[in-house]
């Protein structure tokens, strides 16, 4: 037969979304500096304001991408995509970027996030070069 359906009259409708779903950003930010930081596993974005207050931030491992396909230049467009999403709902216009590592996904989440219409001003690279490095292997005695 089925369920008999009950029909409240007045109040609230059950359908309508939650209110986290329908929450939009009360920050206002009309420049910004994004940090990109590529490595071999990953890919971080972190906005923040021209001071370094944060503001919004993703990754890949946080989309749901696991093991190494978190470190494909896909995957970091993803990212890009849902950090510039998130920074045209703040009202974002400009943004410097700042890029750290070596990363396949460095290049490809930044040209996602300037597709969606942030207009940059600026790319740094502040990738940690060391200066002596690590110590080398002895000779081999044979």
């Amino acid at each position: 037969m089925g369920k008999k359906r009950v029909i409240k009259k007045g109040g609230q409708d059950n359908t309508s979304r939650s209110a986290a779903s329908q929450k939009t950003s009360k920050k206002k930010l009309d420049r910004g500096i994004l940090y990109v930081e590529a490595t071999y596993n990953n890919t971080k974005l972190l906005l923040t304001d021209p001071s370094g207050k944060a503001y919004a931030w993703s990754s890949s491992g946080s989309l749901g991408f696991s093991g190494s396909k978190k470190g494909t230049p896909f995957a970091a467009s993803k990212v890009g995509e849902l950090l510039a999403d998130r920074a045209l709902a703040m009202g974002l216009k400009d943004a410097d970027v700042i890029i750290k590592g070596v990363g396949a996904g460095r290049e490809s989440a930044m040209r996602a996030f300037s597709a969606k219409g942030i207009n940059i001003l600026s790319i740094k690279d502040r990738t940690p070069v060391p200066f002596n490095g690590p110590k080398p292997p002895k000779p081999r005695r044979v």
